[in-house]
């Protein structure tokens, strides 16, 4: 269902945009993720996320136009569905938010990066299975990768540049179906 924005939206305080920065930091890194080192460019970025939440109810990505319906925007909701492919890539995300190892070490500068959402007013739809699922026979829209580690499982193109769970690097997973 559409969301109307109220028609002013009151700025949010410094104090939850601080608030918002150290939580966003904290679940990043917990879980294998680096936020930009720039706090002044993340803190912007944050207070986009809190007016966004505002206007939507959600965090819609501050960096894309969002249409105010939750449904058509999941794919821009932070951590959007782009952030993995656009790390593997690019070293950051759309709007930098998250960046990989060598930007957050200063060995790598963040750079333009070229929008993957297919269409910024599309409508969320289920995706089709278009891969084998392996030994499962099951169909799977992405490739399943398994971190030899821990043995999480996620379905994306790439695996992450680190696990989520036990922070394992890239180089530790494996093509597990699809």
């Amino acid at each position: 269902m559409r969301k109307s924005p109220p028609d002013k939206i009151a700025a949010p305080s410094v104090q939850e945009i601080k608030d918002l920065d150290k939580r966003l930091r904290d679940e990043a890194e917990a879980s294998g993720y680096h936020l930009n080192p720039d706090v002044e460019f993340t803190r912007d970025l944050a207070a986009g996320l809190l007016v966004n939440e505002k206007r939507y109810g959600y965090w819609s990505c501050p960096c894309r136009l969002a249409s105010g319906d939750k449904q058509r925007d999941l794919d821009i909701i932070c951590p959007c569905d782009y952030r993995d492919p656009d790390l593997a890539e690019h070293g950051a995300c759309f709007c930098a938010l998250y960046v990989n190892d060598a930007i957050l070490q200063g060995k790598q500068k963040a750079k333009s990066i070229p929008e993957r959402r297919p269409n910024a007013r599309r409508v969320a739809q289920p995706k089709q299975a278009a891969q084998s699922g392996g030994a499962t026979g099951m169909k799977f829209p992405y490739p399943v990768w398994r971190c030899k580690v821990c043995g999480y499982l996620c379905g994306r193109n790439e695996p992450p540049e680190k696990c989520p769970i036990c922070k394992a690097s890239k180089e530790r997973f494996e093509r597990f179906a699809g």
